[in-house]
C-alpha cells in the first residue's frame, strides 16, 4: 500500500496531538517530560512507527518495546495512554485508519503491559520484579 501525503500529514497531526494532550495529563506528562527531551527528533520517529503500522511503509527501524522498557511508570498509565491516544486518533485520522490504529494500539498496550509487568506483587498488582517471599 502506498501512503498518500494526506495520510502522512494526518499521522503527523495525530502524533503531535497525542503528545500535546499527554503532556497536559497529570499521569502521562511527567513520564513524557522525563524521557523525551528533543521533540523535533522524537515526533518523526513515532510518526514513522505509525506510518509503518498503518500503511506498511517500513519507515520505522527501531525497537518500540525496548524503548518503553526504560520508562518509569505504573500499569495504570496504560489506560490513560490508550484513552489519550484514541482521542487523538479519532480527531485526526480517517475512519478506517483510526479504527486500525486503535486495534493496533490496544494490542500493543496489552503486549507491553504483559512484557513490562510479568510478575504479580505482594499486593496483587502487576509488577516488574518478582516478589521475594522469604
Amino acid at each position: 500500500m502506498i501512503e498518500t501525503t494526506e495520510q502522512r500529514d494526518a499521522i503527523d497531526r495525530m502524533v503531535r496531538l497525542f503528545y500535546e494532550r499527554g503532556l497536559t495529563d497529570e499521569l502521562l506528562g511527567p513520564i513524557f517530560r522525563e524521557r523525551i527531551h528533543d521533540w523535533d527528533a522524537h515526533i518523526p520517529i513515532v510518526a514513522n512507527f505509525w506510518s509503518s503500522m498503518l500503511h506498511g511503509t517500513q519507515r520505522y527501524k527501531g525497537n518500540a518495546f525496548g524503548v518503553h522498557m526504560q520508562l518509569k511508570f505504573e500499569p495504570e498509565a496504560f489506560e490513560r495512554w490508550i484513552a489519550t491516544f484514541e482521542s487523538a486518533v479519532t480527531d485526526t485520522l480517517a475512519p478506517d485508519d483510526a479504527a486500525k490504529a486503535i486495534r493496533i494500539a490496544r494490542h500493543i498496550a496489552q503486549s507491553f503491559k504483559v512484557g513490562l509487568f510479568p510478575f504479580t506483587g505482594a499486593d496483587g498488582r502487576p509488577s516488574r520484579a518478582p516478589t521475594n517471599n522469604r
